[in-house]
């Protein structure tokens, strides 16, 4: 269910107006506190869904610092309380635009995992980095970041017929692939997109309810987003193998998502949107902003966690639980490196393990998919309206932490294919 909510930050109205100046300094000439007339957007009021995360921050913080509403958008932020319930309230019109995993809205235009078709675009990049797997504390110092000692324990669990637990966010989303990829790195089999043939149970857990879960005894791993990894270790129930930029340096993970139909109604909207998305994730990329940031998205209404739980990772600052600390370059960024340009190959990507792990029967149309889905023509339009002319579409090859070479020009069904652990269908 999605509970609409209004700011309850009165406390921080101080804090709004001194950082306005900085935030509208670089404005083209004649701008006047709102959107112009002739980029007004066709629809005012518009609802924006998050999940309690700490990439959610983008939004939330053009919300709260009337970013939005300088671009014509009259916002409204409501916290979900799964990603399946965000998916139905944007498919039904509830909400108009949402924070929402990269293979969501991939699956339901494709009407694969359970969800209607419903045919979603991405427009905008929220983030890349900044997820993790956390594993239960009995297996401190024998599974870090290589997966291949957790075979054997794995193995065990399963003959002695009490299967691993593992938990992720949604089954076709970030969390769900950045833990198959890592498990089959090691010889795990998390079995097809059914469940079968899994060495392991594969569940699907809120992301604010992961600890809870894990506390209890429900699973002896999960991957999800911030702040909940860093939660299991301040709460010394769980610590970090790995992250997933570990996994994937700078690799995509949540999107501001539309559906199709409203984006091609409301052009000059979700146009207005970007633009916002833009000036706010510049802010946020700006390390002395972060302290202000955790403040704002660790309130209840948002990610209801402590700040500073929240903040210590966003600031690259890594205590992994298990006794290894790190200081690590590539933490959560939000608009450095490009990192909002809704590149066609990480749909391809996406496709490529979508087959993999059998969610689709038979070879996806892997070009099309990727064209109808991720708008770079719509992102690059917006951004240079507004003088942003630096980021660019690319499709150089990805090579994540097994070694394994994606290439976004080359033969995709074979790439899908090549992996020794597999669940392929038709």
């Amino acid at each position: 269910m999605i509970h609409t909510t209004k700011s309850e930050f009165t406390r921080r109205t101080f804090i709004r107006r001194s950082t306005a100046a900085t935030l509208l300094a670089g404005l083209p000439t004649g701008w006047s506190g709102s959107a112009y007339a002739s980029d007004s957007p066709e629809t005012a009021d518009l609802k924006f869904g998050i999940i309690a995360l700490t990439d959610c921050s983008s939004i939330v913080v053009a919300h709260e610092k009337g970013i939005f509403k300088k671009y014509g958008i009259k916002s409204t932020v409501s916290k979900g309380a799964s990603w399946a319930a965000i998916r139905d309230s944007l498919g039904n019109g509830d909400i108009q635009a949402t924070h929402m995993l990269l293979g969501m809205p991939i699956a339901s235009t494709m009407g694969l995992g359970g969800a209607p078709k419903k045919p979603m675009i991405v427009p905008w990049l929220v983030n890349r980095n900044g997820q993790a797997i956390t594993l239960k504390k009995d297996l401190a110092g024998k599974v870090a970041e290589d997966p291949k000692p957790l075979k054997s324990i794995v193995d065990a669990a399963k003959a002695g017929g009490t299967p691993m637990t593992f938990a992720m966010t949604f089954p076709p989303g970030t969390h769900a692939m950045w833990l198959r990829y890592w498990l089959a790195a090691g010889g795990v089999h998390p079995g097809d997109a059914s469940g079968a043939g899994a060495d392991t149970s594969l569940i699907t857990i809120p992301p604010p309810q992961m600890v809870a879960n894990m506390k209890v005894g429900k699973m002896d791993g999960f991957c999800v987003g911030e702040p909940w990894n860093a939660r299991a270790i301040a709460e010394e129930i769980g610590y970090t193998a790995i992250t997933t930029q570990g996994i994937w340096k700078d690799h995509p993970e949540k999107v501001c998502a539309f559906t199709e139909e409203f984006a091609d109604k409301n052009p000059k909207t979700v146009k207005a949107v970007l633009k916002a998305l833009h000036e706010t994730s510049v802010w946020l990329d700006k390390m002395e902003n972060r302290e202000e940031q955790a403040a704002i998205v660790s309130a209840a209404t948002y990610i209801n966690c402590p700040p500073e739980t929240i903040l210590g990772r966003l600031q690259g600052k890594y205590i992994m639980g298990d006794g290894r600390k790190f200081k690590d370059p590539n933490y959560m960024t939000f608009s450095d490196r490009n990192c909002n340009y809704p590149q066609a190959k990480y749909c391809k990507w996406w496709l490529t393990q979508l087959r993999r792990w059998g969610f689709t029967d038979g070879a996806p149309d892997y070009e099309a998919i990727a064209k109808q889905v991720m708008r770079g023509d719509i992102y690059a339009e917006a951004m240079k309206e507004i003088g942003v002319t630096d980021r660019v579409a690319d499709e150089s090859p990805e090579t994540l932490f097994d070694g394994i070479k994606f290439d976004p020009k080359g033969d995709l069904e074979s790439y899908a294919s090549a992996f020794a652990v597999k669940a392929l269908k038709g």
